[in-house]
Order: C-alpha cells, then structure tokens, then sequence
C-alpha cells in the first residue's frame, strides 16, 4: 500500500507544479471565490496574536496569509507539495508585507515537524487529494499542541457544486472517463456523511463539529467560465485530450451553453458548497 500511496503523492506533485502557472494566472478570482471557506475556518481556528499557525496543502497561500495578518506577533507555515505553487504563495505574502509568514515543501502525510508545535492547523480542499486521509489526520494531530483547533475544508457533493459538474458532466457525456478506483483523490471524495469526522475522531480530535458553506464563483462571461477551468482543473484536461477536435468543440459548445442559464445580473454565478470541519486537539 506505501507504495501506491507513493504514487498518488507524485502524480498529486507533478500535476500541481504543472498547473501552477493557471493558478498564479487566476489567482485574484480564486482568492475572492474561495474566500467564504476561509474565513470559516478562521473563524473556528481561536487565533490569537501570537498563535503559530500550520496551513497545510495550501497551494498559493490561502488561508495561511489571512491567517498571517491576524497574528502579527505569531507566525504562519504553509506547506504544499508543489514548490511551484509555494513560490507564487511567497510571492503574495512578499506583496502583502508579511513578515511572519514561511513556506515548505512537503508531503501532508509526514511534515517535517516536532509534536506539539502548533497553536492551529488549517488544510482548505487538501483532505481529498491525500493518498492517506487517515495519516494525514493524525500528523495533523500529532504537531498540533493540547487545545489547538484543527480545521478543514472539503466539498460537497457534486449536486451542489455547479462550478465544477457543469464542465465535467459535459466532459463526461462525450468522452469515456474510466471510474477511478475507490479512494482515490478526487474533487468530491471526502463528501460521504460522517467521513471526515471519522477521521478527526480516530486521530484523537475531541469536540468536533461541521458546517456547511457556500459561495459563489463569478464569471463575467461563459467563455471566461471556460478558459478558468482548463486553466486550472487537471480532470477537465485529462477529459479534453481524450476529445478530438469536433468533440472538443462540441463539449465547448454545450458547456457555454449551460453556463448561460447560470447568468444573472449580467454575469456567470456558479454555486459552490462545501464542509467545513474543526475538531479540538
């Protein structure tokens, strides 16, 4: 089992280092989009200002460089296993004058830290591409001190994220998509009723609660929805080069289409719903 969990950990590191410049790319849309979850989790996280704080798989930065603002006398680690997606995080935390605020590349499964080293532990949409959920949870558990909040997000189930079955669904109809085997990362793994909690409770986390969330991702066209996702969305990639040219256009076509019922006020609005989970160390 390691080694397939090898594996998964290097595809998940290949295809964020290559998917890194679509994320550099959109990410002031990302940033408001995702901003919702976030602030969530902040909110449950108890920061205080010197609170040491570990955000973990937190690609450019978020909600790790909130979270740096909100502790001036403390400091923020973020962790991703693509060091391309850490160089645009220090990139923005160099723009936005963050003093306190380091990043490391390293896998969420064995982080390269003492026991007992964090005041709070973040991992926004990260749960559902590690090759080991349970691991995870646990050496989230084991660097986080006695009383430390430890935070999550994960998405909910594909009925209620629009922004990502509009294009996939499409994808789906028109190319034949293998069915991956069970467990294996994806956007909606971590959805099932009472999955994370489990997890949180078998790492030893006490006092657990969830909450759903919602947002809405905003487009101002259907082509800009478009170009976002086969910038960003390695699944939508993966199904387009299994397209031919008419396929493709077809696709194209039939998700611009759709993407059209979802204008109101002059712009695409997508929901987006997620869990937010936090249990106490």
């Amino acid at each position: 089992m390691t080694g397939t969990f090898d594996v998964i950990r290097d595809q998940q590191r290949d295809t964020w280092d290559r998917f890194s410049a679509g994320w550099k790319k959109w990410d002031e849309l990302v940033l408001g989009w995702l901003a919702p979850f976030g602030d969530a989790m902040l909110r449950l996280a108890d920061l205080r200002e010197q609170s040491r704080v570990l955000d973990v798989a937190a690609g450019t930065g978020e909600p790790g460089l909130t979270a740096a603002a909100m502790v001036p006398n403390g400091r923020v680690t973020v962790t991703d296993l693509s060091e391309r997606m850490l160089a645009v995080a220090a990139e923005n935390a160099a723009r936005r004058g963050l003093s306190n605020f380091e990043t490391k590349v390293c896998d969420a499964g064995a982080l390269p830290f003492p026991n007992v080293r964090f005041d709070s532990v973040l991992c926004r949409f990260g749960f559902m591409f590690f090759p080991d959920i349970a691991l995870a949870a646990r050496e989230f558990a084991r660097v986080a001190k006695p009383g430390a909040r430890i935070c999550a997000a994960v998405w909910s189930g594909p009925e209620n994220n629009p922004w990502a079955t509009t294009i996939m669904s499409t994808i789906a109809r028109h190319v034949e998509m293998p069915a991956p085997p069970p467990g294996s990362p994806g956007l909606f793994r971590c959805a099932p009723s009472g999955l994370m909690r489990n997890a949180f409770e078998e790492a030893g986390l006490k006092d657990i609660s969830e909450e759903e969330v919602s947002s809405v991702m905003i487009h101002e066209s259907p082509e800009r929805y478009w170009d976002f996702m086969t910038d960003i969305a390695a699944p939508v990639v993966a199904g387009l080069v299994k397209a031919d040219t008419a396929t493709k256009t077809q696709i194209r076509e039939e998700v611009l289409a759709l993407a059209r019922q979802s204008i109101q006020d002059g712009q695409v609005q997508l929901r987006s719903t997620a869990s937010v989970i936090v249990g106490t160390r």
